[in-house]
């Protein structure tokens, strides 16, 4: 039985300072379960270089511009730092600690305060100060070498494995560990440091398990899950199109070859040195029809065969349409929240926020005055110093 429509994080606040990639989507997550998300943008956005209005990683947040380069933009981050449970911020190590920040002011304020650290290389190491992107961090971790043909280069997999699922999900991971020792009697605000490839490496670890037990060739594509095995990968149909191929057990290999129509005939399926012969097989039967017709053969079966659709196609499969895996709000087609919660399930509140659209209720419901502009009739502010002006003496 439902009993909210808020998410399991209703409560919670949380405070994003604004980057690009997996530290956005971290709180897009966050937000999608409930939390109450305020996103602290720079002047003049990011850099995404989309309009904002379809940053979906920006659904279910509000908006607040302050310029961290300025000490009252420093001290506004920590008058709500001081009323937020998580913050989050994705910059170089020793980036939030120049602009005042860092977890040491930011705990100083708040010591029940979670603070969450998003980037690829990690806090320490020869390379957590040089830049990189996910194919960098897959690149070390060995994941990138597992994905591809083994006569071609490794296959690049968007950014969903190295930004998404070993950064932004393990930081999701930590920040809720956090979060409950925090809340718990005796407990306290810590650093979360949430490194994308410590993450992809942790993925890893089942792998790395059949790699010591010698069930793994540390080559691409020699292997039962990584195109391999003949009966574990993609195959092109008449058309153009491909279908996927997952029947790894018996019995669903010997529902596939059936219903594929060359039972009686493929190659031997345990016997290594057929592998290639079976692959032709198997491929030469797919491209006598359509996807969609194959689709209508596999559909419903135990044979492990789907369709490979495109993302304008996925939304339409009647499997993912009658679970409400993709809905339409703000008239953008996007992915529903996940997972799912018996009695306090997400929602897609909100539609990707401007920046600085919210300053007036953030002001209001965090307490937080100082975010709003100075009254028109006020005396202007005095001078702040900048990162080349001396600071103001003090006595």
């Amino acid at each position: 039985m439902t009993e909210s429509g808020h998410g399991p994080l209703s409560g919670v606040r949380v405070v994003e300072l604004a980057g690009i990639g997996p530290c956005p989507f971290a709180a897009m997550t966050l937000a999608d379960l409930g939390a109450d998300v305020v996103r602290v943008d720079r002047p003049g956005g990011a850099a995404l270089g989309i309009d904002p209005a379809y940053d979906l990683t920006n659904r279910n947040k509000r908006s607040v511009v302050i310029d961290l380069k300025t000490p009252r933009g420093a001290e506004r981050v920590l008058e709500l730092a001081e009323r937020a449970d998580i913050l989050v911020e994705g910059y170089r190590p020793g980036v939030a600690e120049r602009l005042g920040v860092g977890p040491d002011a930011c705990l100083a304020r708040n010591e029940r305060l979670v603070y969450g650290r998003m980037t690829g290389w990690g806090q320490q190491g020869p390379l957590a100060d040089t830049a990189g992107h996910d194919v960098s961090y897959l690149a070390i971790t060995g994941a990138l070498g597992m994905i591809g043909a083994p006569d071609a280069p490794p296959a690049v997999p968007a950014n969903l494995l190295g930004d998404y699922a070993g950064g932004s999900l393990y930081l999701v991971i930590g920040l809720l560990a956090a979060l409950r020792h925090a809340t718990a009697p005796g407990g306290s605000g810590q650093v979360v440091d949430a490194a994308i490839v410590d993450g992809t490496a942790h993925l890893s670890s089942m792998i790395h398990g059949m790699l010591a037990a010698g069930g793994w060739q540390d080559r691409r594509g020699s292997n039962l899950l990584d195109g391999g095995a003949p009966f574990y990968g993609t195959y092109e149909t008449a058309d153009g199109g491909h279908m996927a191929v997952g029947a790894l057990e018996p019995q669903f290999y010997a529902e596939f070859i059936r219903l594929l129509g060359i039972e009686g005939t493929a190659p031997a399926r345990d016997d290594l040195a057929s592998w290639d012969a079976l692959r032709s097989a198997i491929a030469a039967r797919f491209r006598t029809r359509t996807r969609a017709e194959w689709t209508a053969v596999f559909e419903g079966t135990d044979a492990c065969v789907a369709p490979v659709l495109s993302l304008r196609e996925a939304p339409h499969h009647p499997h993912l349409a009658a679970r409400g895996t993709f809905l339409d709000h703000g008239g953008l087609t996007q992915p529903a929240p996940a997972p799912r919660f018996s009695r306090t399930p997400g929602a897609v509140r909100r539609p990707p926020a401007p920046p600085g659209a919210d300053t007036e209720e953030i002001a209001r419901d965090w307490a937080v005055p100082g975010l709003l502009p100075d009254p028109p009739d006020a005396p202007p502010p005095a001078p702040e110093p900048t990162a080349t002006d001396p600071a103001p003496e003090t006595r």
